[in-house]
Parts: structure tokens; C-alpha cells; sequence
């Protein structure tokens, strides 16, 4: 064998191995919501060696990348046998992106790959990409993944190679290697995207929370994180579609939103983690934020802090998309733990934790948002205030 393509090769193992087991270090002293971590938990660098190069010296004698990988991002998660597995959405240099699962022992690093990507069934209308999926363990024994199949646009203008349909894809499986397509979800809207499975029947019925759309891109008038019900996944057809959470001028989710995984189950209501969107002179800005709906009447909003939950910070700004933060994979443990899994600017994976009593008291305690700076300044005051006494009581206690 070639001395140089083997030197390169050996190279190419020890770098990707060393990024693969390093471990990850908690960001001191953060806001005591949740933790940050250091390092993000999958790349594009993450994906296996053998991939992206064809490994024959003959056939490859430069030891050149043949199947790039731009990106690894916006996963679903759910936790079997003991490991915590993402189902991401990795996206190569030629655009299309597709499902991978990548596994870790703890969740917070030494994430691999297996060896094969998922082979996602077609229908019969082929998807032209498919991404984000929403990996939700059902309480009718199967995991189905629920994702954005994309197809370009049958009505759009000679020329136009951008106009594309996006609607609802959905597959089930038993362990995540060998999935069942089932036909798309049918809804009123004319587009769908960012569909989430409710992990029990409501009703005897299966529950959707669904974002619909007017077009490819623009929320429009469906704007909002909505709520439906279908007879069945076989043939899942939305008839109506409730809007639980709208979207708001001048606030961090004004231009759309959607809800990002399943929300978690607790004593006190389910816990959502949502993103929204607003304008800004840079473009789009997505960030993540959470609420609390009714144990009992899933449409009810009992609770909705103001602003953001996670934005992207320091080297998360920038990416393909840059500026962005998005969530659609989390993990609760059963000692309360939660993983939220995050990608930044459309280009890599990250983790952060907190537990369900921290997200709880995040969610029920933190003011909502009052919609206008008047009230903002009053909240605020209301706190300084509270807070002075309290110093001061303190002090003459003292």
C-alpha cells in the first residue's frame, strides 16, 4: 500500500477517533436553568471515516473525500436499552439530506455513529429531501418518526427551482434500523412542517401538535404551533386544527413557530420546548422557549414565560444558516434528568441539561410576557422591588 495514503489514512483514523471519545466539560457557572456544555456533540466530522472516502488505494490512490458531509443537525432522540440515540438529520455537500442514528452511553459525548444510515421508505410521490425528525415512543408499543418530506412545487413557474411543497412524512419502527413508511399526514393547511406525535392517545385518538402553513416559507395566516386529532396512523387525516400557542408581534417567536419534540409528561401539566422566530436586519433569527399546558386539556397554556430559552451563543451564531437554534429531540431520564438536544446555525449538534424540577420552576415562576415595554419595565420593577425588601429584612435580621 501507498506510504503516503496510508500515513494520511492513520491520520484521518487518530483525529476522528480523538473527537469522537474527548469528553465534554460543563460551562461554568451558567444561568441556572440548565447546563451548557463545551463542546457540541455531533459534526460532520463525527461520521464515520468510511463514508466519506473510499478506503482502496487503487481506486482512491489521493485518498480524496467521495461522499462529503456538510452537516449534522437538528436531531430527534429517545433513549432504548440503556443508550441515548439521536436520529439525526445529516445533510451532504450535494444538499440532500438524510437520517443517521448516532449513540452515546452517557449523552453528553463519545456519540458514534452506526455503521449504516437509515434507509427510509418511499412513497409513492418520492420524497425530494426529507429532514427534522420528531422520534416519539407511543404508547401503542411503536416509535415513529415523524419528519418534513420536501418535493418541489408541481404548480411553480418554468424556471423556478426553488418553489417546493413540504408536508408531514411519517414511519414507524421497532428499533430504529428497519422502518415502516406509512402515507403522509393529511391536514386542512396547505403546507405542514415541524408535525410532533402526542406520546399518548387522547381520547382514543392519536394527537398531533402541527404548524400550518400557507406556503413553503411564510407561516401566514395559520401561524402558530396547532393541535389536531386522527382515527389512526395508517391513514392519519387531520380534519381540524386547533391553535394552542400563536405567534406575536414584537416578541421572539412573531414571525412563526413550532413546537419542537414531544412535550414531557409531569405532575403539574406537559412541559413544551418550542422554537420562534422574528426578523431582524441579519435575516431570520430562530431561538427555543418553552410552556406548560394542562395535564388533561392538551390546548390550555397554563404557563409561558417570557423570551427565549436558549439562543445561540459565542461560535453557535455562526454556520450554514447562522444565527439559528433549534430543537427537536429531548430525553427525560426516570431520576428526573433531561437532556435537550440542540443544533446551531443548521450546522452541528449540542446538548444541554437541567432536570424537570428546574424546567418546572423555570416555567411557572418566570414572568409571561406582557407584550409591551410599559409592562416589561413594571415586571422588572416588581422584582427590584421584592428584592430590596428582602435585603433589607435580611440585613436587619442580621
Amino acid at each position: 500500500m501507498n506510504f503516503l495514503f496510508q500515513e494520511r489514512l492513520s491520520q484521518l483514523q487518530n483525529t476522528h477517533f480523538d473527537l469522537i471519545t474527548r469528553e465534554n466539560e460543563v460551562v461554568a457557572l451558567g444561568n441556572g436553568i440548565y447546563d451548557r456544555y463545551k463542546f457540541p456533540i455531533v459534526t460532520a466530522q463525527h461520521t464515520p471515516i468510511f463514508w466519506r472516502y473510499d478506503l482502496n488505494p487503487e481506486t482512491n490512490p489521493y485518498l480524496m473525500e467521495r461522499f462529503g458531509i456538510n452537516a449534522a443537525f437538528n436531531s430527534g432522540a429517545i433513549k432504548l436499552n440503556g443508550k441515548y440515540l439521536l436520529v439525526v438529520r445529516v445533510e451532504g455537500i450535494d444538499r440532500k439530506s438524510f437520517f443517521a442514528v448516532a449513540e452515546s452511553p452517557n449523552g453528553i459525548d463519545n456519540f458514534r455513529f452506526w455503521d449504516y444510515p437509515i434507509t427510509m421508505p418511499e412513497t409513492e410521490n418520492p420524497d425530494g429531501n426529507v429532514y427534522d425528525m420528531r422520534v416519539v415512543q407511543h404508547e401503542d408499543g411503536w416509535i415513529y418518526g415523524l419528519f418534513c418530506t420536501e418535493r418541489k412545487d408541481p404548480n411553480a413557474k418554468k424556471g423556478d427551482e426553488s418553489s417546493a411543497v413540504a408536508q408531514c412524512g411519517m414511519a414507524r419502527t421497532r428499533d430504529l434500523k428497519t422502518w415502516e413508511r406509512l402515507p403522509d399526514l393529511v391536514t386542512p393547511s396547505p403546507q405542514q412542517r415541524n408535525v410532533v406525535l402526542h406520546p399518548e392517545f387522547v381520547n382514543g385518538k392519536y394527537a398531533f401538535y402541527t404548524r400550518p402553513q400557507d406556503g413553503f416559507i411564510e407561516a401566514g395566516t395559520g401561524g402558530g404551533i396547532g393541535f389536531g386529532y386522527a382515527d389512526s396512523m395508517e391513514k392519519a387525516v387531520i380534519e381540524k386544527e386547533y391553535i394552542v400557542d400563536e405567534k406575536h408581534y414584537h416578541t421572539v417567536y412573531e414571525v412563526k413557530n413550532g413546537q419542537g419534540p414531544a412535550p414531557i409528561k409531569t405532575s403539574k401539566g406537559w412541559l413544551h420546548l418550542a422554537h420562534g422566530v422574528r426578523n431582524t436586519a441579519a435575516g431570520l433569527r430562530y431561538v427555543l422557549y418553552m410552556f406548560l399546558t394542562d395535564l388533561s386539556n392538551l390546548t390550555q397554556v397554563t404557563h409561558k414565560p417570557a423570551g427565549y430559552f436558549i439562543a445561540p451563543e459565542g461560535e453557535e451564531r455562526i454556520g450554514d444558516v447562522s444565527n439559528v437554534a433549534f430543537a427537536n429531540g429531548w430525553i427525560a431520564d426516570e431520576d428526573g434528568k433531561v437532556f435537550i438536544y440542540y443544533a446551531s446555525s443548521d450546522t452541528r449538534m449540542h446538548v444541554a441539561t437541567s432536570t424537570i424540577d428546574r424546567l418546572l420552576d423555570y416555567v411557572i415562576n418566570t414572568p409571561a410576557d406582557g407584550l409591551r415595554s410599559a409592562a416589561s419595565v413594571a415586571t422588572l420593577n416588581k422584582i427590584i422591588d421584592t428584592n430590596q425588601a428582602y435585603l433589607k429584612n435580611t440585613t436587619e435580621a442580621v
